[in-house]
């Protein structure tokens, strides 16, 4: 269910960054679905075989190189879609990483939180 939630969640900061950015451009809420969908699927299958090959410069970076490989994944989420799913470019793409990143520590924290 937490999974469902948050491809949703993910969907609906698309469309926020879609409405608030130029360079990115999401066609409708179906596509922002689709495009949470395919990105969770992409972080369970490719993400972890990036994070093994770029282990050492992650370390060096202490973490920072995350976002980075977020940027990626969100790049092939971006090719695997089409046209109605576009992210100007590797910037942008790194700018909404750090922008869902945020947004999902603070939902997580907040209303997603599991009550002991």
């Amino acid at each position: 269910m937490k999974w469902l939630i948050g491809i949703v969640i993910n969907a609906v900061l698309f469309i926020a960054i879609a409405g608030y950015f130029e360079s990115f451009y999401v066609s409708s809420f179906g596509a922002a679905l689709g495009a949470s969908f395919l990105l969770s699927i992409l972080n369970v299958f490719v993400r972890p075989i990036l994070i093994i090959f770029t282990l050492p410069v992650t370390l060096v970076t202490l973490g920072l190189f995350l976002f980075v490989i977020n940027a990626i994944t969100l790049m092939l989420t971006d090719n695997l879609m089409g046209s109605s799913f576009d992210i100007g470019g590797f910037g942008m793409a790194i700018l909404t990483t750090l922008i869902m990143s945020f947004a999902n520590l603070i939902l997580q924290n907040t209303i997603l939180k599991k009550k002991d």
